[in-house]
């Protein structure tokens, strides 16, 4: 049985690393073989349907629960919000910040109430009677203020507006771009996604499908559409394959190298995150569980 390691901040090119990293709940494996390694001062998106392991591994990145084989490790100082983003209901936002400092090493308080200014959260107001986006703003404002080397979101988007949504998501890059930290933030909503993250951890029934740079990821795939076909128009890993009528259409993970001509009647399509996602969700839809 193993737990996370906080390494020391330095240098290190990769922020937080998984091997062989696994968690069982009773009889059932809410976590197995996940293995990745995620680069120092990326966004990278914990995308997986309901059920996943998404929160089980970001416990356990926390040090919250321990695995029960393999490891994690994370540089330097890690900061959890939980999906919840719990807070004390009968301490104001003010009390909770003063929390926050005498609990934590690194402490900023400047920081911590720059983004509660930035969000109109007021500062003598219990938190039971402030609406559960302010509640939400209050936990990121701890978590920021604790100055982490890598952050770590389970759900951050799911209490906000759609304003606050984007503005959010504006200041978490501001964060990176300033301290040079590392977020690793989970969803299931890929749409909330778009030019926010540049690196993608895709999990399915506890399982690691996908890991690497998001702009990578995305590049070596190509939709082709054309005349009806039992194969794509070039050689390559068949993700998803769609006919209908005298159409169909092959998403294609190409090998290395040049990408291939196509014939005159197959057009190529860019591949979003959201249709690369859905497609490799929708494989493991089909395949029994392990």
């Amino acid at each position: 049985m193993t737990t996370t390691v906080a390494e020391p901040a330095g240098t290190a090119a990769v922020a937080v690393r998984a091997s062989g990293l696994g968690k069982r709940y009773r009889a059932k494996w809410a976590l197995r073989e996940c293995a990745f390694e995620l680069p120092a001062g990326r966004v990278a998106a914990l995308v997986g349907a309901n059920g996943a392991g998404k929160t089980t591994l970001l416990s356990v990145l926390a040090g919250l629960v321990n695995a029960d084989e393999g490891s994690a490790v994370a540089t330097g100082r890690v900061a959890f919000v939980a999906q919840d983003k719990p807070v004390y209901r009968g301490f104001t936002a003010a009390d909770v910040l003063r929390l926050g400092a005498r609990l934590n090493v690194v402490w900023d308080e400047a920081r911590a109430r720059r983004w509660l200014e930035r969000f109109e959260v007021p500062l003598d107001r219990p938190c039971g009677k402030l609406s559960g986006g302010q509640r939400a703003q209050v936990a990121f404002a701890v978590a920021v203020g604790s100055c982490p080397d890598v952050l770590l979101l389970d759900e951050p988007l799911a209490n906000l507006d759609p304003l606050a949504r984007r503005e959010v998501t504006g200041e978490l890059l501001a964060e990176v771009a300033a301290t040079g930290m590392t977020v690793l933030l989970s969803t299931h909503v890929v749409t909330e996604l778009g030019g926010v993250a540049d690196h993608l951890l895709l999990l399915a029934r506890g399982r690691l499908l996908v890991g690497g740079d998001l702009d990578d990821l995305l590049a070596r795939h190509v939709r082709y559409e054309g005349p009806r076909s039992d194969v794509p128009p070039v050689l390559g890993d068949v993700v998803e394959a769609r006919h209908h009528g005298g159409q169909s259409s092959f998403l294609v993970r190409l090998p290395e190298g040049p990408r291939p001509a196509v014939a005159g009647q197959w057009a190529e399509r860019a591949v979003s995150l959201e249709d690369y996602v859905l497609a490799q969700l929708a494989v493991t839809r089909k395949e029994p569980a392990a």
